[in-house]
C-alpha cells in the first residue's frame, strides 16, 4: 500500500515475517478463546488467554512502531513531510493514551 504521503518504503522482510508469524499465533489463540468460552471455561482462565493476546498485540504494535521510527519517519523528516510525520506520531500517541 502507498501511502497518502507518497513514501514508499517496504518492511524488513525478517520483521513481516515475524509480524506475520505472530499474527497467525493471535489467530490460534483467539480460536482458543471461541472454543474457552462455548465450553464455560472458568473465567480466570479465559481472562489469562485474553491477556496473552493483548500481550501478543503489543509486541507487533511495539514492532511496527520501531519500523515506522526507522523507516517513515526518518525519510519523512529528511524531506517536506516533516509535519505530517509529527502528526501521525502524536495521533499514535494519543490513541496509546486512551487504552
Amino acid at each position: 500500500m502507498i501511502p497518502t504521503g507518497g513514501i514508499i518504503l517496504y518492511m524488513n522482510q525478517v520483521i513481516k515475517n515475524k509480524i506475520m508469524r505472530r499474527l497467525r499465533i493471535i489467530g490460534g489463540q483467539i480460536r482458543g478463546l471461541e472454543k474457552m468460552i462455548e465450553n464455560d471455561t472458568y473465567c480466570i482462565d479465559v481472562i489469562t488467554q485474553i491477556s496473552a493476546v493483548r500481550q501478543a498485540l503489543s509486541v507487533i504494535e511495539d514492532t511496527m512502531l520501531e519500523n515506522h521510527l526507522s523507516t517513515h519517519v526518518v525519510e519523512q523528516m529528511r524531506g517536506k513531510a516533516r509535519a505530517k510525520a509529527i502528526r501521525e506520531i502524536l495521533s499514535v500517541y494519543k490513541i496509546s493514551k486512551k487504552k
